[in-house]
């Protein structure tokens, strides 16, 4: 005991030595809680029906991100029956596979948008985006109007699907290609509303819900 004991002295007495056997075992301790973590996600499937963005909803969750939307709306419905009465089936991992970064989120200024898709027309979402107080008077949502001035970039758009494909993400050549004329003469409010419309159409059935992850 006491020729075993020298060790803990020697280590207790040298915070140089104790520091740096502190850092590995944290280091240690650290890979086992996060490499199972990764090598999960990495297991995840597309949700059935689930497709890579087209190049004008691809432009429209830029824009979402880059304006900030994410701050007050969330993209994830609770396994919590009042979340699922109100938004419909929670959400489910394999629904977000393509979203870099996804969007779950935890703050609701504004409601939850993971089913948002089909929920109002085009030009409804048109008239909340340039005048959100129209529809919704008590609104505390800024107006984005300026959307309908400004052009989507498609040779932009283009780069980040080569770059997604590279991540995993099933865009052939003709995909990127055909970008070009997708997003030709097309608004950032187009791409917005379009992103908007696109969320929760590949909603998953109760019974896949019920069989599938929570994110």
């Amino acid at each position: 005991m006491a020729g075993g004991y020298k060790y803990f002295e020697a280590v207790e007495k040298h915070a140089g030595l104790l520091g740096i056997l502190t850092a590995v075992m944290v280091s240690i301790g650290g890979l086992a809680e996060i490499t199972p973590l990764f090598m999960a996600a990495n297991t995840v499937k597309a949700a059935e029906g689930l497709k890579p963005y087209d190049p004008l909803r691809l432009a429209g969750k830029d824009i979402y991100v880059r304006e900030g939307c994410y701050l007050c709306h969330s993209q994830m419905i609770r396994a919590l029956r009042a979340e699922t009465e109100r938004y419909g089936p929670y959400s489910v991992a394999g629904e977000s596979v393509y979203d870099r970064p996804f969007q779950w989120g935890s703050k609701r200024t504004g409601p939850d948008l993971a089913r948002v898709g089909g929920k109002y027309s085009d030009e409804w979402q048109r008239v909340h985006l340039i005048d959100p107080r129209s529809v919704v008077p008590d609104s505390n949502m800024p107006s984005y109007a300026w959307l309908s001035n400004a052009m989507v970039d498609a040779a932009d758009i283009q780069a980040r699907m080569r770059v997604l494909r590279t991540l995993g993400d099933p865009y052939s050549d003709e995909d990127i290609a055909g970008a070009k004329s997708a997003l030709e003469g097309k608004t950032e409010m187009d791409a917005m509303i379009a992103y908007l419309q696109g969320l929760g159409i590949n909603r998953p059935t109760e019974s896949a819900a019920a069989s599938g992850a929570a994110p």
